[in-house]
């Protein structure tokens, strides 16, 4: 029987590394933008064209590279930070592999130009698809400028699965963020098309921040900074006032590297707990820095993944060091302190007698007379609140999380067909939806809807209970009143704000926002950029608040980044979701039974009402026999 196994060639070991390594244009972008940082580079440049898939072009002012070196660092496994496998545990530099720029050459054309200061020429390195075309002197300036052109033009596949330019684009700025953010002594220009995206000085973290995410740090962010033997904490956490719906803004920074890591995520959204919202995450932008050899970074190719020797304690010190900031900061800003000396005190007169004290108290109440467990005086018993918390349900956060789970786990219900059988007619839903028995079509008050646990809307059919969630239902009703305004005119609709409100965004963040302004209009906005980071909102659909626009259009470009606009999907349906979803968190809170009423009607209005967009369900509907069932 004849071998079977071989040995690949170069270039196709390097077009499979190529794959861990080099995935996108961001994936590139941070190898080249890493070896510039340990180039000891004070000035780096990074210039792209077309989201980087013709053009990736990095420039710095480092220690550049001799001719050897120029022509070795294409080599797999070729690096000067690794000599023995010890050297593993004690890493101070960004790229230590030495694949990044073998993988690079795999799968584009790269030119690189380099030349160290004690040389008057440098070094051309032209490379296709890892063939070496030419090396040759050249003069350049100090440093080293590489040149990446028509990423994976040897691998039409895996081109094919690049997203559009704009979901690129957001991807290299997120991974220049990274990389600007804990770099803050360097300068750093970000160009894109021609356009300048970036020109960040060389400042401080809270400047850094500032400039990168067009923000006044000084109203949003608490400082944090506390040391110990073994870590150190520094950096910046958000006031909870300014939580987001998204993880939008949340950097973990090791030794000066960006990691994920869910436990030390998880410690600091605890150190909020009952601060913020349910379903909101703070923002917080936190430097650890920690003992090399107590670090493991070589668990994963891109180097995002790291794993501690002392994660619990080093959870709990992030966790500690987070909520001192919170308190420490929140309570010396909301609390005026005098700082005169003088003690504000005006002495009573010398025969002055305090007067006494009077309770005021209803002299005929009797808790007697009614008992939450017997009639009351009209002959019947209670209704309401009353009733539900006689019954054993409460207002306490444990029934709130029992009901949404039954909410949840009741098989489906084809809403359709219970409202046929109650013949609900789609002019007049409310006719019969609520429809009672002839013999209680007198009754008193208890009839009408019961707002439970400040969320679900609890009514009566004719053949059983109806339980409307009612965040989901606004959801389901905003969602459809904003796909309705694309048959019309939107802007026609829009209500005029008595101040223009300004929205803005990071570089990146505002090539998004313009990609999508003719859909964002047809759903009633009026809006105009204003210079190259800015959008004035002059009017807004009727059921917007002024307060949430930033919110709201911030949360519209995290979902595009979030790859929720697919290449042949419905942009406008997926930003009327995006909308839906994130109006419809504010309108919790306890209504009038009319209000309740009107819901219900404009729910069952609605042409899909028993589920949300994304596929929830809005209702329960319980017929007779699964209530008697629960009695057995």
């Amino acid at each position: 029987m004849s071998d079977i196994i071989n040995i690949l060639p170069d270039s196709v070991a390097n077009q499979i590394a190529a794959g861990e390594v080099v995935d996108r244009p961001a994936s590139c972008v941070k190898e080249l933008l890493e070896n510039a940082i340990d180039a000891g580079a004070t000035q780096i440049q990074l210039i792209v064209k077309d989201a980087g898939r013709s053009l990736i072009h990095v420039i710095d002012n480092g220690k550049g590279m001799s001719d050897s070196d120029a022509r070795l660092c294409f080599e797999r496994h070729a690096t000067s930070k690794i000599h023995k496998a010890d050297d593993l545990f004690a890493i101070h530099t960004m790229g230590f592999r030495g694949e990044a720029l073998a993988s690079i050459a795999a799968v584009a054309q790269v030119e690189l130009k380099t030349r160290q200061a004690n040389n008057e020429l440098g070094t051309c390195v032209v490379i296709e698809g890892s063939d070496v075309k030419s090396q040759e002197p050249c003069s350049t300036a100090v440093g080293t400028s590489i040149a990446v052109k028509n990423l994976f033009f040897n691998i039409p596949a895996r081109r094919n699965f690049l997203k559009k330019d704009t979901i690129e684009l957001s991807h290299i700025d997120e991974i220049f963020r990274r990389v600007a953010l804990v770099n803050n002594s360097i300068s750093f220009s970000f160009h894109s098309n021609g356009k300048l995206l970036y020109d960040l000085r060389a400042s401080n973290k809270a400047q850094r921040i500032a400039a990168i995410y067009n923000m006044d740090g000084t109203q949003k962010l608490f400082p944090v900074k506390e040391e110990t033997e073994l870590v150190s904490v520094e950096g910046y956490v958000g006031k909870p006032e300014y939580a987001r719906k998204t993880r939008g803004e949340q950097y973990l920074f090791v030794n000066n590297r960006f990691i994920r890591h869910q436990k030390l995520s998880f410690a600091v959204e605890l150190a909020y707990k009952d601060m913020i919202p349910d379903h909101s995450y703070p923002c917080y932008f936190l430097f650890i820095t920690v003992d090399p050899s107590r670090l493991d970074v070589n668990i994963h190719p891109t180097k995002t993944e790291v794993r501690f020797v002392d994660e619990q304690a080093v959870s709990a010190i992030l966790r500690a060091t987070t909520k001192k900031a919170l308190g420490q900061f929140r309570l010396s800003n909301e609390i005026e302190f005098n700082p005169s000396d003088e003690i504000d005190f005006t002495p009573a007169p010398k025969d002055y007698i305090p007067p006494t004290p009077r309770i005021s108290y209803n002299e005929n109440f009797n808790p007697f007379e009614a008992s939450p467990t017997t009639p009351t005086k009209g002959g019947g018993f209670p209704s309401g609140r009353m009733a539900l918390r006689s019954a054993g349900w409460g207002d306490n956060e444990t029934a709130q999380t029992d009901l949404q789970h039954f909410f949840d786990d009741q098989e489906d219900v084809d809403a359709g067909s219970v409202l046929k059988k109650e013949t609900l007619e789609a002019s007049t839903p409310m006719a019969t939806v609520i429809e009672s028995s002839e013999e209680e079509s007198d009754a008193s008050s208890s009839d009408l809807p019961i707002f439970l646990l400040n969320r679900f809307i609890v009514t009566t059919l004719r053949s059983g209970l109806l339980i409307v969630d009612q965040c989901r239902a606004y959801e389901r009703i905003l969602f459809e009143r904003l796909m309705n305004r694309r048959q019309e005119n939107g802007a026609a609709g829009a209500q005029q704000l008595l101040f223009p409100v300004t929205c803005s965004f990071a570089p990146a963040d505002a090539e998004l926002m313009a990609d999508s302004i003719d859909e964002i209009r047809r759903m009633g906005f009026i809006i105009e950029k204003m210079g190259q980071c800015s959008y004035v909102v002059s009017a807004t659909p009727p059921d917007v608040k002024e307060s949430e626009l930033q919110m709201l259009f911030d949360q519209m470009v995290t979902d595009i980044k979030c790859d929720m606009m697919q290449r042949f999907g419905d942009r406008h349906r997926s930003l009327c979701m995006s909308m839906a979803r994130q109006m419809a968190v504010g309108t919790v809170g306890r209504l009038s039974p009319d209000a309740m009423q009107a819901v219900i009607a404009e729910l069952f209005a609605c042409q899909v009402p028993n589920i949300t967009p994304s596929g929830k369900k809005t209702m329960v509907i319980l017929d007779a026999d699964a209530i008697n069932e629960r009695f057995r």
